[in-house]
C-alpha cells in the first residue's frame, strides 16, 4: 500500500464520526470480549474470548456484524448504558430482562437504538452470562490481536479490567433501517443438569478400568468455585497412579484431575500449561453450555469420539448459517 493511500485511510478514520455508549451502571461482572486471543500461549496469555461462544456469535449476527466483533459479556445482569447515536442493538445468552427507555424488548433480536436511550439490562432467570452486541462492534484497539478482556493478566478490554462507572464504549454510528428476530424454536434454553460429552486424551488410560467407569457413573454439581478460568465440580473422587506429571498446554475444556480427585474443566480464562492428569476435553459446544451454569447445576460426562465431534461441531456451524431471521422494518 502506498503512503499516499495510507494517509487517505487514516483521515477518513481520524474524521469519522465516533460516537458511544455511556457507562451508567457497569453490572456485577462485565467484560468486552470478542472471539479470544489465539496463538498467545507461547507467551503465557491465555485466550479468553466468550463463555458462551454460540450466544456471542448469535448476538453479532444479529446485528449484522461478523462473527467476532468486540461485545459486552454481562454475568448476572444490572448494567445502564446511555446512547449518544443512532444504531442498533442485540442481546442473546442469559433470560435477562432488556429495557429501551423503560420499555421491555425482547431478548434474540436486534432493536433501534436513538441518541439519549437508556438501556437496562436486568438480572438473569436463566443461565448467568448475556451478550450485548452493538452494530460495528465497540471500536477499542486490540491487545496481542484481541480485544477480549483477561482480567488476571490486565490485559484487553478497557485497561484490561471489568467495566466501571464513567467508561466510554466507543462505536460508530449506524442508523438502523430493519431488525432481525431469531425464531423461537431456534433460541436455547440453559438447563439445570448438564451432560458433557468428553473427548478422551492420551492421558485417559493410565486411570484404572475402576477410576474411568467411576468417572462416567457419577453425578458430580458445578461447586461454589466458578469463574471464567474453570469450573471445579463436586461427587466421585477419582484417584490418579501419580498425582502430578510435567507441566504441558492446557486446552479448552481439558478436564484435570488434582490431588482431591474433584474433576475441574478448564475453560476461557484457564492457564495456559499445567501438570495435573487430565481425562481428556469436553467438547467445545457442551463447554460454552457449561459457561452458562452456576453453583449446584448437576453434570454429568459421557464419552465421545473426536470424529463425532467433528461432524456435530460443522453440523452446529451449517445450521448457524441456514437459520434465517424475522425481519422487520424501523419506522424513521
Amino acid at each position: 500500500m502506498t503512503s499516499g493511500k495510507k494517509a487517505t485511510i487514516a483521515s477518513t478514520l481520524t474524521s469519522a464520526r465516533m460516537s458511544g455508549f455511556y457507562v451508567e451502571h457497569p453490572g456485577m461482572h462485565t467484560l468486552i470480549e470478542d472471539a479470544g486471543r489465539i496463538g498467545q500461549a507461547r507467551l503465557g496469555l491465555t485466550t479468553g474470548g466468550p463463555a458462551d461462544r454460540m450466544a456471542f456469535y448469535w448476538a453479532n449476527r444479529l446485528v449484522e456484524n461478523s462473527r467476532g466483533c468486540a461485545a459486552l459479556e454481562i454475568t448476572y445482569g444490572g448494567v445502564k448504558l446511555h446512547s449518544n447515536c443512532k444504531s442498533s442493538i442485540a442481546v442473546t445468552g442469559a433470560a435477562v430482562e432488556i429495557k429501551i427507555n423503560n420499555r421491555v424488548v425482547g431478548n434474540w433480536q436486534s432493536h433501534a437504538v436513538e441518541k439519549g436511550d437508556l438501556i437496562e439490562i436486568g438480572f438473569s432467570q436463566n443461565g448467568i452470562r448475556a451478550y450485548m452486541a452493538i452494530k460495528g462492534g465497540i471500536q477499542i484497539a486490540p491487545q496481542f490481536g484481541s480485544c477480549s478482556t483477561v482480567t488476571r493478566e490486565k490485559i484487553g478490554g478497557l485497561n484490561g479490567s471489568v467495566l466501571e462507572k464513567g467508561d466510554w464504549l466507543p462505536v460508530y454510528e449506524q442508523p438502523c433501517t430493519h431488525t432481525n428476530a431469531l425464531p423461537q424454536e431456534a433460541i436455547p434454553h440453559y438447563a439445570t443438569s448438564l451432560t458433557l460429552r468428553m473427548i478422551c486424551g492420551y492421558q485417559y488410560r493410565q486411570f484404572s478400568d475402576t477410576q474411568r467407569q467411576r468417572f462416567f457413573s457419577g453425578e458430580y454439581q458445578v461447586s461454589s468455585q466458578w469463574d471464567r478460568m474453570g469450573y471445579r465440580l463436586q461427587g466421585p473422587a477419582i484417584k490418579f497412579p501419580e498425582p502430578s506429571l510435567l507441566s504441558e498446554g492446557i486446552a479448552f475444556g481439558a478436564v484435570q484431575i488434582p490431588a482431591d480427585g474433584q474433576p475441574i474443566v478448564l475453560l476461557n480464562d484457564r492457564q495456559t500449561i499445567g501438570g495435573y492428569p487430565k481425562m481428556g476435553s469436553v467438547f467445545s459446544l457442551d463447554a460454552y453450555l457449561l459457561g452458562q451454569c452456576q453453583q449446584g447445576t448437576k453434570v454429568r460426562f459421557e464419552p465421545i469420539s473426536i470424529e463425532t465431534a467433528h461432524n456435530e461441531l460443522h453440523l452446529a456451524q451449517s445450521r448457524f448459517k441456514q437459520i434465517s431471521f424475522i425481519k422487520k422494518a424501523v419506522n424513521t
